[in-house]
């Protein structure tokens, strides 16, 4: 799993430093054991895939009964933990939900199968989410019942798997929460209905205009939503998460959802709050522009640029650490590299990095406007790969060159932040 932050101390109204960070999910494929287990023959495998549609079709129907009548009758545990959980997903609008089994191996009565969860929430998600998950399953009397559903080796858990979900509907954004109370939920909706117009100002063309977000209990179950370690989560006020596709024909990348880490986010003034909100937001619109090709200087330095865009801030109050750098003398020779952006590259290098990608969008915006900037980033992220993408898409856009783009770069960190 790949990962950016980005620190926010002073300009987000925070009392400690917290950040920012847009991560691209990555399948991760379990191995189980040390020899092969026998792969179930095929009349077996169809069984097991029919008591797992019939799985499907309780959750969608929201039968408790037949959704029971698939659990194993002989394991107890599980049979509550499963009743625990369909209770639990009572308020989430879905609007699919089916399992895509990659892998079924079979030893005696016991199957574990690994499969893909695919879910939609119904008018939100123009795609599924999907999510590595393994199953176990047990046979008695020639039927197959399910005894254990769990994130694959490496996978993140849901939501649902972590308590009761309440859900609060704004006018452009769902919430969902566990252990937040609903006051605190309805802020956070208000919050993202505020910045979803704001980004659609920013970035024309077809996208969903509507948030989903996520609030879990703690940082420790924003971590376990995310399929990592907590230490690394507990100054991030919000993740987007979600796969980076590239230009589609269709536009329907699959479903992004915004994470937000109840302590961090809590910590920050209303103007933090919903300048998270707005980037996050702005990751959400651009997904399907975003590929391997796309820098991360552009990526986060274009949803920084969505995000203060309009308000009342200065360069200055906006990038203070690159202003801290450029009034020493220091102006970077060259813009960020994704490496920059890396957990351990040290807090201030970090935030510079952030700040140089939105200085650098907000030269494109001021010097030659605000769509040549949003086709400059759709330019980017439709070339075939990462090598002469900024390149050819400063040439076919801006009829500028890498080195004369750089050098109007370091020249506008004086004029702005000197």
């Amino acid at each position: 799993m790949a990962g950016r932050a980005r620190t926010a101390a002073g300009r987000h109204g925070t009392r400690r430093r917290t950040a920012v960070l847009w991560l691209t999910a990555l399948l991760l494929v379990p191995v189980w054991g040390c020899a092969a287990p026998a792969k179930a023959p095929d009349g077996a495998a169809g069984e097991i895939g029919r008591t797992l549609d019939r799985r499907a079709a309780a959750i969608l129907a929201r039968d408790e009964r037949a959704y029971l009548a698939v659990l194993d009758p002989s394991a107890p545990a599980a049979r509550a933990a499963g009743r625990r959980e369909f209770r639990d997903l009572a308020e989430v609008p879905l609007g699919s939900w089916e399992y895509r089994p990659t892998d079924v191996e079979r030893s005696g009565q016991r199957a574990t199968v690994h499969a893909e969860l695919r879910y939609g929430l119904a008018g939100l998600d123009r795609a599924p989410v999907s999510a590595p998950r393994t199953l176990e399953l047990t046979e008695r009397a020639g039927r197959w019942y399910v005894s254990a559903d769990r994130p694959a080796e490496g996978g993140a858990q849901q939501l649902w798997e972590q308590g009761a979900v309440r859900a609060v509907r704004g006018a452009r954004s769902l919430v969902l929460g566990v252990g937040q109370d609903d006051a605190r939920l309805r802020a956070i909706a208000a919050t993202a209905d505020r910045a979803v117009p704001a980004v659609d100002g920013a970035w024309p063309g077809p996208w969903a205009r509507r948030a989903v977000l996520l609030v879990p209990g703690s940082p420790e179950a924003m971590a376990r939503l995310l399929g990592a370690s907590a230490a690394g989560y507990r100054g991030i006020a919000a993740v987007t998460t979600g796969i980076a596709t590239g230009n589609t024909a269709s536009g329907a990348a699959p479903a992004d959802r915004v994470v937000v880490n109840p302590e961090a986010y809590r910590d920050l003034s209303g103007f933090g709050q919903e300048i998270v909100l707005t980037h996050e937001t702005t990751h959400v619109a651009t997904r399907t522009a975003t590929s391997a090709a796309t820098p991360v200087w552009l990526s986060e330095g274009f949803a920084d640029w969505a995000a203060y865009r309009g308000t009342d801030r200065t360069a200055g109050q906006i990038a203070p650490e690159l202003r801290r750098a450029v009034r020493a003398g220091d102006v970077p020779a060259v813009l960020p590299s994704d490496e920059d952006f890396a957990f351990g590259a040290g807090a201030d290098r970090l935030a510079r990095a952030y700040e140089s990608g939105w200085l650098a969008c907000e030269l494109i915006a001021e010097r030659w406007g605000a769509r040549r900037l949003t086709d400059f980033y759709r330019a980017v992220g439709a070339h075939a790969g990462r090598e002469g993408a900024v390149e050819k898409a400063l040439h076919d856009v801006l009829a500028t060159t890498p080195e004369d783009f750089t050098a109007r770069w370091r020249a506008y960190a004086r004029q702005r932040l000197g």
